[in-house]
């Protein structure tokens, strides 16, 4: 039995659909059944938990042969990475206590680094108490979502600008969540290793650029990248409705990024390139064909 939580987002679903697609008995932690309909359908265990119910966790991890969990996201929180630390030190008590005999984290490009990495702070902290957990691990650290991009899909449309607080001409490693639910689902398949560390991308780097133009190719019109520097995130999310400490974790990510900090380790750690483009992603976002 494997154990998704977060069965119903973008990673968690795939990694459910990869085991299912396995063969593999699936049980899925969620907050609401029914948007967990799809995956019942296929015989998928169904167990409403909030991630926060150690006790609940517990009953659903009982057993687990593997165990895929996840630090989401919230734009709200007043303190960020004091209430995910108290989720991901959760996490570690409970796979210990269950005796899960393998967990895989969804971490990220960055997570060696316990400062200057903003949000990613929170996988730092995730890494280290699993690790002192004593079971065995395996971190996936994908680099910056492609589907990031999705939420400045209006203006691009609309106005023919990409807003971006990454450098115009920076290629960095990007990769489409789908990618990444596969290697998760993988992960779980390949059992324990001790302690291992996939670090995810895409097929090749790219940059701001390179996505405007594959936007205008989507879309048949001039799209330009609009580049503001990484401090004036902070502003910019705030502006979103995320909280003032999320919004500065965000800057602080975007300075790393501009600065090297927010990069692969390297070394013993696993490298691995995931098969979907940036052009076969925007098209999907874009519906063009």
């Amino acid at each position: 039995m494997y154990v998704i939580t977060g069965a119903t987002g973008n990673t968690g679903s795939i990694a459910a659909e990869t085991l299912l697609d396995a063969g593999k008995s699936v049980r899925v932690v969620v907050r609401s059944a029914a948007k967990a309909k799809h995956l019942a359908a296929r015989g998928a265990q169904v167990v409403e938990a909030d991630l926060s119910d150690e006790a609940a966790l517990r009953r659903a991890f009982e057993g687990a042969e593997g165990v895929y969990v996840l630090s989401p996201p919230d734009m709200t929180l007043p303190d960020f990475l004091g209430e995910r630390k108290k989720l991901t030190d959760s996490y570690a008590r409970v796979a210990k206590a269950a005796g899960v005999k393998h967990v895989v984290f969804l971490s990220s490009v960055g997570a060696q680094h316990s400062a200057g990495t903003g949000m990613i702070r929170s996988c730092y902290a995730g890494e280290q108490a699993l690790k002192a957990s004593g079971v065995p691990v395996t971190f996936v650290r994908p680099a910056y979502f492609l589907d990031n991009w999705a939420a400045v899909l209006h203006p691009v449309q609309h106005d023919g600008v990409l807003p971006s607080f990454i450098a115009a001409s920076r290629s960095i490693p990007m990769v489409a969540s789908r990618d990444i639910g596969k290697a998760i689902g993988q992960a779980l398949l390949d059992g324990p290793r001790g302690t291992r560390v996939i670090e995810l991308s895409g097929p090749v780097d790219v940059s701001p650029k390179d996505v405007a133009a594959a936007f205008a190719k989507a879309l048949g019109r001039d799209v330009s990248v609009a580049e503001a520097p990484p401090a004036a995130a902070a502003g910019a999310f705030v502006s979103f409705g995320a909280s003032e400490n999320v919004a500065s974790l965000y800057a602080e990510l975007f300075v790393g990024v501009d600065n090297g900090q927010v990069s692969y380790e390297g070394g013993s750690a696993e490298r691995l390139r995931g098969s979907t483009t940036l052009e076969q992603f925007v098209t999907g976002l874009t519906g063009k064909q």
